[in-house]
């Protein structure tokens, strides 16, 4: 992907954006631009937080309840993960597994295991199975494709 900037004197700032295929890429940056990058509002200890989509890791769903995890903290989220899952669809957000969605920004480095799987280390060291289900789907949308595609 190229990019140009361009500072001018005087007027209103513009941003273009072309593109020949809407890729997740591209709606990221769209969403970036439009700010509907979104936030949410969780739960820490009986206090309503709101977190910045940016700064999470990963959502989980154990035992019928969802959490939401940063490098530092873990919130209880109202939502379930399928309805975050709808929310954070074109953000950088990836379903690996059946109980989680990991941020694809905040993965560290990648590990290809027996059986499909997929090791993903994450900016805080910790470990997340990708399941072989949704393997192949991960490795098209870190090439840039859409999983659907």
């Amino acid at each position: 992907m190229k990019f140009t900037m361009e500072k001018i004197p005087e007027g209103e700032d513009e941003v273009i954006l072309r593109y020949c295929q809407m890729t997740p890429e591209v709606e990221r940056i769209w969403k970036l631009l439009h700010g509907t990058q979104g936030k949410l509002t969780g739960w820490k200890e009986k206090t309503r937080v709101v977190l910045e989509v940016d700064k999470l890791l990963y959502i989980e769903s154990v035992d019928g309840r969802t959490f939401a995890y940063t490098s530092e903290d873990v919130f209880a989220m109202d939502d379930t993960l399928s309805k975050l899952e709808r929310f954070l669809d074109t953000v950088n957000f990836f379903r690996c597994s059946k109980s989680m969605i990991i941020n694809i920004d905040k993965v560290q480095s990648l590990k290809s295991l027996p059986s499909n799987r997929i090791d993903a280390v994450m900016c805080n060291g910790e470990h997340v199975m990708i399941s072989r289900t949704y393997a192949s789907n991960f490795r098209k949308r870190l090439k840039g494709g859409r999983e659907d595609e």
